[in-house]
């Protein structure tokens, strides 16, 4: 069937050529990058930084302004947190009471679709019985996004006509601008949930209340209540017909000013009128607020932007920008004092465009380097420009297949997916490679028609190329299997890589023969007879220039050594680093054959090397003390060993590496005790001092929350997004200059620096962060720290002492950063709790809810209407006069109305007691929770560090250092969760996975012993991924410079750790070290059925003959996967710390893979050597 495809396909170019012209253009219409096609219509992929690995959750959020957390909690958070809890496919609910609100996470499990969770916990919260809720207490569904889908900040500002900042407006104007414009034009934009205010103040009608004068008047707050109340109303009378014409009849009595408010009559005294103004002051006022935005220590107003769950993050940007450019002519203006037009500005100070742009760019530039190099090993092993210019069109074409399966698949474009497609060009090339090969051999040979020739050879291939790939697919389904975090970041890669595979096949099967046959099917003589004497006598000459070319092409766009550099040191390091690599596989090719007889007739040497090879990738892996464990103490702990344990560790682990945002996080606490104008004067002092940092582009913090669900910040929590300059830049003349410090080599020195900076008292430490990792941790564990521990317990008192005790301890374990440690204060706000005496009240026949209304409307006061003010909306808030409730004395003077009409002062009814209480409750599924945060060190490993400080505690717990109180337990939490649990499923699917290859690759040899053999390879080029990764990390490893530049630092070396990046650069290994050795073996068999050898002679002869024709393509398959990795390894740009693990393994594997090409024949000869004697 398969010979039946590639024949049709010959016979039929016409077909092909649509095929593949609508292949192109669907490709590119489809495209993540921003291609300009003209008029051509784009319906890109959807595409952001990298994919959203947070939980599936939704939000409950309830208010009820002016209560406490403790209220918040026993009355709302624990009722709704019972009942969510028998939602189906519910997974945990994590939950968080503060000052007037309550939010609660439901997670649900992976396979619950997004929109149906939601469904079901409305259809719960509208099935609540009655009297489980305060009353006019109403949850909420919060938006249909999560905190990663915080896709864009912006602040408003005074401009003028040039974009310079000039103030002159106050932050009640921007707010109400932000609230009441912006807001709603922003959330009218294309794929945006929720556009939330931050910062300014909120305007606020403020009634004053006199209470001596009330009681003078024999006024009650109730009666203010129900006056105010009846002065804000219009109504609507119909219509009136009057000569045929129709009147609509409305009766105006909105609240527009103060004076409607001060003129609005309480009651009436012998028909004197006694008004609003008698009895209290009436002013316009800033509303009570939680949260601060400041900019570089000056107050701002602002908001963000969350993009709607499943939506096109950079598609919902544009969008924005779009709204943000089109109301942007009608925003305020006002003329400034000296004749300045200003008018408000919207100034993004976050932009995730910008980190998406930068990833793909990375990614664009690695891979169009990738098929250039690509391009240029072809030419030079091939020496045959048109068979060159066939495999070369593979990758273009390929990629294009990819983003189609992309589209159809509904697999979003980030840098993790993509990655798939960058450490597959070595399979992607491999593919053209030995179909082109085979088909010149062919062609050079035979004297048939090229038609018959070209299906002759491509269906002698076809049985080893799609056996070849379909390994290398399967190799690739343990990432299939993964759940949670690790599978919704890599299930992308593994489709983006097994689109590839398939693409590569499909081309190489049926539209590479057609073009064959269309370059190399007709030789067209050269249009002038000097051309044509020239290529005969230098047959080299013409690939020489095109690969001359194609040299400086890539030296101009790869730059390796850096663009300060220049360009002619750039294309000599260029010339040298492929000539070097390309001349060494160009000589081992030539002395291949006579390197292999040795090897054969020396079988036991030769398999040394392999074996000692595999032997120390498993010691680098596991570490030296795994081996040797058996062994008794004293020679365990003698100098050698312990030497060796010390040199082999074994690699450390981690979840994934960081990935470079461009900005970090800076995220301390105040004191739970520090009020609003404390706060806001840490967050200024805090954000100046970041921004003196001479990196740093700009800073903006936020202390408390976003007026949204998504954000549950107590006021005690800073969040200062940190934007830093990138390394390089461009001066005015537009030379490339260095942007940072000479000291600062990377964004950890720039941490480093902020660190320093931000010591101010009053604050705790900062783990490092970043904006979307953050997000994403808090969204798994709940924490905003990558690694901790959660406490449980029976009550908030116990868990805070014993989260302190594990605080003093953590400091102490190895591998802990002792500064960052830190236990939630979770019993530290104060409190005043007024105790009701029930008897004295009594006694005056006063009920217990009228003292509570009173002290609740005294105090914090109480919205009583809105105003509407045209599209703007605002409270009207009855309370005390300042000076009756600006001290705690106050409060005793509290008048409490009687039903006799006398008003008795609070201190005759209740005591005023001082205590110490939570600012914030959290729990998890009912249990109360406090946290204790933690960071690594350095040269740590995420996991590594969490074992340790799990083992020290256990330590300390079992020799009665520290004694868990009853009802007390605790639990190790963050990202490090999703090593441990896909390092458990990689245990159980990757032997599965290697033995559905076995069964392939035994399917295609129908012997156990080939198939054996063809394994073997695996193993071998495993373990020289695991050496790389050693060498990696030890210091005299490519320690030397070139042209003033180190190729440590080049090529990014620095000890990297076995992440879930790793193992997928193993797993995509599997399938490239296996395609050498079924070529060879494939031949060698068809070799053997063609002579029948019958001496050892012979067979030895059979296997030099078929590893001598094979070892070319398997070369050019090593020498493009080794080449083409070598841009992503030198890549600096955005996501190239996410790229470069996932390229060592490959990287590795490939250049240890080289002995395949002994092992194979050097096994399948003592195979048949032995079978040869044991017949005889």
């Amino acid at each position: 069937m398969l010979n039946k495809l590639i024949k049709y396909c010959l016979n039929n170019p016409l077909v092909v050529g649509i095929f593949l012209t609508a292949v192109v253009l669907w490709g590119i219409m489809v495209a993540p990058f921003d291609w300009k096609i003209g008029d051509l219509p784009r319906d890109p992929i959807p595409v952001d930084a990298i994919p959203n690995i947070g939980e599936n959750q939704q939000i409950v959020f309830t208010q009820w302004q002016g209560r406490s957390p403790q209220d918040i909690e026993d009355q709302i958070t624990y009722p709704l947190t019972t009942a969510l809890l028998g939602v189906p496919d519910v997974k945990t609910v994590r939950s968080f009471s503060m000052f007037g609100f309550s939010n609660i996470y439901v997670i649900f499990n992976e396979n619950a679709e997004f929109y149906w969770s939601r469904s079901r916990i409305l259809e719960k919260l509208n099935s609540l019985p009655s009297g489980i809720l305060p009353k006019n207490v109403q949850p909420a569904l919060g938006p249909d996004a999560t905190a990663l889908g915080q896709v864009f900040w912006y602040t408003l500002e005074g401009q003028d006509k040039d974009g310079n900042s000039t103030g002159g407006w106050d932050l009640q104007e921007l707010r109400s601008t932000q609230d009441w414009t912006v807001r709603y034009a922003l959330q009218s934009a294309d794929g945006v949930a929720e556009v939330a205010s931050i910062g300014g103040y909120v305007k606020e009608y403020q009634i004053d209340v006199n209470p001596i004068a009330m009681r003078e008047h024999g006024i009650q707050l109730t009666d203010v209540f129900n006056a105010v109340r009846q002065s804000n109303l219009d109504v609507g009378a119909r219509t009136i017909e009057v000569n045929r014409v129709e009147y609509m009849v409305r009766g105006l009595g909105f609240i527009k000013s103060l004076e409607d408010i001060e003129h609005t009559v309480v009651k009436s005294e012998n028909n004197v009128p006694i008004y609003i103004k008698d009895v209290a002051h009436v002013a316009l006022g800033p509303a009570l607020r939680r949260g601060v935005l400041d900019k570089e220590g000056a107050e701002a107003v602002g908001g963000v932007v969350v993009a709607r769950y499943g939506e096109n993050p950079l598609a919902t940007i544009k969008s924005v920008k779009e709204k943000i450019k089109e109301i942007s002519p009608g925003l305020p203006t006002k003329t400034l004092a000296d004749g300045t037009v200003t008018q408000v500005t919207v100034v993004p100070f976050y932009d995730r465009t910008g980190l998406i742009y930068e990833t793909l760019g990375t990614l664009n530039h690695a891979l169009r380097d990738e098929i250039l190099i690509t391009i240029i090993v072809i030419l030079i092993m091939v020496m045959h420009f048109r068979s060159s210019l066939l495999i070369s069109s593979m990758l273009p074409l390929t990629v294009l297949v990819v983003f189609i399966g992309m589209k159809l698949f509904k697999v979003d474009a980030n840098i993790v997916a993509l990655s798939g497609i960058a450490i597959a060009i070595g399979t992607i090339v491999d593919m053209g490679i030995v179909v082109t090969e085979n088909i010149l051999r062919h062609l050079e040979y035979s004297k048939e028609k090229t038609k018959d020739v070209i299906i002759k050879a491509v269906s002698e291939v076809s049985g080893a190329v799609i056996t070849a790939v379909s390994t290398t697919v399967v190799s690739f389904l343990p990432v299939f299997t993964m759940m949670g975090a690790e599978g919704k970041l890599f299930k992308p890669l593994a489709y983006t890589k097994t689109f590839a595979l398939v693409a590569s096949v499909i081309i190489a099967l049926t539209i590479l023969p057609v073009l064959a046959n269309l370059l190399l099917g007709k030789k067209k003589q050269p249009a002038f007879r000097l051309e044509l004497d020239m290529m005969k006598r230098y047959p080299w000459l013409g690939n020489g220039i095109v690969i001359f070319l194609v040299v400086i092409i890539l030296t101009n766009t790869w730059a390796p050594l850096g663009l300060t550099k220049g360009f002619f040191l750039n294309l000599v390091f260029v010339t040298l680093l492929i000539g070097s690599i390309m001349g060494g596989i160009t000589v081992f090719t030539k002395v291949y054959p006579r390197l292999l007889r040795w090897a054969l007739d020396h079988k036991a040497k030769a398999l040394s090397f392999p074996g000692f090879v595999t032997g120390f990738g498993l010691v680098v892996w596991l570490g030296f003390g795994t081996f040797t464990g058996w062994m008794p103490k004293f020679i365990q702990s003698s100098s050698p060993m312990v030497a060796m344990n010390h040199a082999f560790p074994g690699l450390g682990k981690e979840f994934m590496p960081p990935l470079d945002e461009g900005s970090f996080l800076y995220m301390p606490t105040t004191m739970p005790h520090a009020g609003m104008e404390e706060s806001i004067d840490v967050v200024q002092i805090l954000d100046k001092a970041l921004y003196s940092v001479p990196e740093v582009v700009s800073v903006v913090g936020k202390i408390g929350r976003v007026d949204s669900p998504l954000d549950p910040a107590p006021l005690s929590m800073v969040e200062s997004i940190v934007a830093y300059k990138p390394e390089y830049g461009t001066d005015e003349k537009g030379e490339p200059v260095r942007l940072w410090r000479d000291h600062i080599r990377s964004s950890d020195d720039i941490w480093d620096e902020l660190v320093k900076v931000a010591q101010i008292p009053g604050t705790t430490s900062a783990p490092k962060l970043q904006p979307i990792s953050t997000r994403l941790v808090m969204l798994q564990s709940g924490m905003r720290a990558p690694m901790g521990i959660k406490v449980k317990g029976p009550d908030l008192e116990s868990i805070e002492s014993f989260g302190l005790v594990l605080e003093k301890h953590l400091k102490n374990v190895p591998g802990v950063k002792a500064d960052m440690v830190f236990a939630d204060r979770i019993v530290g706000k104060p409190y005043l709790e007024i105790d009701i005496n029930r008897k004295s009240i009594a006694r005056y026949g006063i009920a217990l809810q009228q003292v509570q209304h009173a002290i609740e409307v005294a105090v914090g006061g109480m919205p009583i209407t809105t105003t509407v003010e045209g599209r703007e909306r605002y409270p009207v808030r009855v309370r005390y006069m300042r000076e009756f409730r600006d001290k705690i004395e106050s409060l005793d003077n509290i008048l409490i109305p009687t039903p006799s009409g006398a008003q008795i002062p609070l201190i005759q009814l209740a005591d005023v007691n001082y205590v110490r209480g939570p600012q914030v409750i959290k729990s998890e599924n009912t249990f109360k929770m406090g946290y204790v945060l933690f960071d690594k060190q350095n040269d740590w490993a995420e996991v590594d560090a969490v074992e340790s400080a799990q083992g020290y505690l256990n330590n300390l717990i079992q020799d009665g250092t520290i004694r868990v109180p009853n009802g007390v337990s605790y639990t190790f939490a963050g990202s490090y969760e999703n090593q441990i649990r896909a390092s458990k499923k990689l245990a159980v699917v990757l032997p599965l996975a290697l033995a559905i290859i076995f069964l392939i690759l035994y399917f295609q040899f129908k012997r156990v012993s080939t198939t054996l053999i063809v394994f073997s390879g695996i193993f071998v080029a495993w373990s020289g991924g695991f050496t790389m990764l050693w060498l990696y990390g030890q210091d005299w490893f490519l320690n030397f410079g070139i042209f003033g530049e180190n190729m440590r630092d080049l090529f990014q070396m620095h000890p990297v750790n076995l992440s879930v990046a790793v193992w997928v650069g193993f797993l995509a290994l599997f399938g490239i070290a296996t395609d050498d050795g079924v070529i060879i073996s494939t031949y060698i068999d068809q070799s053997f059925d063609e002579r029948k050898p019958s001496t050892i002679s012979e067979i030895r002869e059979t296997v030099i003959h078929a590893g001598s024709r094979r070892v070319r393509p398997a070369m050019m398959t090593v020498a493009t996967t080794i080449l083409a990795l070598i841009p992503v390894l030198t890549s600096t740009g955005r996501g190239a710390d996410v790229m470069i693990p996932m390229a060592i393994p490959s990287f590795g594997g490939m250049v240890f893979a080289i002995l395949t090409t002994f092992v194979v024949p050097i096994l399948y000869s003592m195979v048949q050597e032995r079978e040869l004697i044991n017949s005889g």
